[in-house]
């Protein structure tokens, strides 16, 4: 903890959790008039699954990299490959080009949060952690404000491409100042990484993401669990096993990595979803979609604040469970919105409710894994927190996609290609009137279950909550 530029690599730390805080409201304000410009509804999950698969599967591997050659080398490595993710996806001319390149930023962006998050727990005792994720959460709060109005003013004044153009010099900023302020010592001896475990953690969850989608859902939803146990059979044999699965042995990571895989799921598919609802069924601008997003991503900090200042006081489970149970209210709020098309209001108060949900629960599940374990495992341990997160995430939209196009298809009358013109500024443009108004419908109505079944996540995350350990800090095995 005693680093000469503490307070200089905490910037740059900031500034990398700005660059991805900033690409989630930034592209979710955006993605609807993408779609409406490339066309291709029937693949809009995926554009948004690309991402979150491939920065789930490397999440782990990053941080066990992390661990074994030290932390400057695993995050510069990812500013750089999400920086030309970046600059590829403002190159696309199709969507299926834009699923490719979202993929490859995705595998950048799994060493930015858990590596960030890791390296502040080195720096940083448990009681100053807890200040210090607050202000890492102000990131969000901050590109909750400026993201959806910068997206919406890009997608307004200039083009769909600059949203990801918009990336560089945050990114460039950030690789510089780390790699001039960051020192760290690495503890030399043999090294083995597990690429085996690696290649069979990647297929299972790209089978069990297509079967989600629809794609052969019993057979690769069979074949996905199935890698799954042979994942577990080749970690308990690893000598550096990519997840090692005794640190799941303990009440607390097993249930913060099953929680965490319900909040990732609920978060990311409001994410995804609420602006496709605001922008194809509300008629809003991609500005008023974005800003629906807004209340969510300033009421976290707001709440990370306020847990960061009195965790290590009060126990982990306290912040848990209240953060459980104001999201399970908000998304029965969203359900019903979208359900009865109520106004702005109402979608304001549960987003923020959710947003305040998220800040209490998620910071005390992050910093209790830290204080759980020891620094050689804090590395894998945080980003095992942000793995299944993202994997929980992932799941859902891809889930939540395929049964979204089931409904839409079962309206035989509405076509991808006028779902697609629905979502353009200029689809008013090449529909008439009356089908404009039976695609928003057929939209909406489509929509309505994919937000129920969101509720159902936060209701499962209840229960499990209910089992998070009562005790106040738990110190690192001995």
């Amino acid at each position: 903890m005693a680093h000469p530029h503490r307070r200089l690599t905490t910037m740059a730390l900031l500034l990398a959790m700005f660059l991805a805080s900033m690409e989630m409201t930034a592209v979710s304000t955006a993605m609807p008039t993408v779609v409406g410009d490339l066309g291709g509804i029937q693949y809009y999950a995926w554009v948004f699954s690309a991402y979150m698969l491939t920065s789930t599967v490397t999440v782990p591997i990053f941080g066990k990299l992390s661990d074994l050659y030290g932390r400057k080398p695993v995050i510069l490595f990812g500013i750089v490959l999400f920086l030309v993710g970046s600059v590829l996806c403002g190159l696309s001319s199709s969507i299926i080009q834009l699923i490719v390149f979202r993929g490859l930023q995705g595998f950048g962006a799994g060493a930015l949060q858990p590596i960030a998050l890791t390296i502040v727990g080195d720096l940083y005792s448990l009681e100053e952690r807890g200040r210090v994720q607050a202000a890492f959460s102000a990131v969000w709060g901050i590109a909750g404000i400026i993201g959806p109005l910068m997206g919406g003013l890009i997608v307004k004044y200039l083009n769909w491409q600059w949203v990801f153009y918009i990336n560089l010099p945050f990114g460039i900023a950030a690789l510089v100042v780390l790699m001039l302020a960051f020192h760290e010592q690495v503890e030399n001896r043999r090294r083995h990484l597990d690429f085996a475990g690696a290649a069979v953690l990647t297929i299972a969850v790209l089978s069990l993401l297509l079967a989600a989608n629809g794609e052969y859902p019993l057979l690769l939803g069979i074949t996905g669990i199935a890698l799954l146990f042979l994942f577990v059979f080749i970690e308990q044999r690893s000598p550096e096993p990519l997840l090692p699965i005794d640190l799941f042995s303990t009440r607390l990571m097993a249930v913060s990595s099953l929680a965490g895989a319900l909040l990732g799921a609920a978060m990311f598919s409001v994410l995804t979803y609420l602006p496709l609802f605001v922008q194809g069924v509300m008629a809003g601008s991609p500005t008023e979609a974005g800003f629906t997003l807004t209340p969510m991503i300033v009421g976290w900090p707001l709440a990370a604040a306020i847990s960061g200042r009195f965790i290590a006081r009060i126990s982990f489970r306290s912040f848990v469970l209240a953060g459980s149970f104001l999201i399970l209210g908000s998304a029965a709020g969203l359900a019903l919105v979208v359900q009865s098309k109520a106004g702005y209001g109402m979608i304001y108060a549960a987003m923020l409710a959710f947003g305040i949900g998220l800040g209490l629960a998620n910071t005390a599940l992050v910093i209790a894994v830290q204080t759980h374990v020891e620094w050689k495992l804090r590395g894998v341990a945080t980003a095992s927190t942000m793995f299944f997160r993202t994997i929980g995430g992932t799941l859902a939209v891809g889930l939540l996609g395929g049964i979204l196009m089931q409904f839409l298809t079962d309206q035989a009358h509405i076509s991808a290609e006028t779902a697609s013109a629905l979502l353009s500024p200029h689809g008013g443009q090449s529909l008439s009137q009356e089908l404009l108004r039976e695609a928003a419908s057929a939209l909406g109505q489509s929509l309505v279950p994919v937000f129920w079944i969101i509720f159902s996540f936060t209701v499962i995350l209840i229960f499990v909550a209910l089992k998070f350990p009562g005790r106040t800090v738990d110190r690192p095995p001995s």
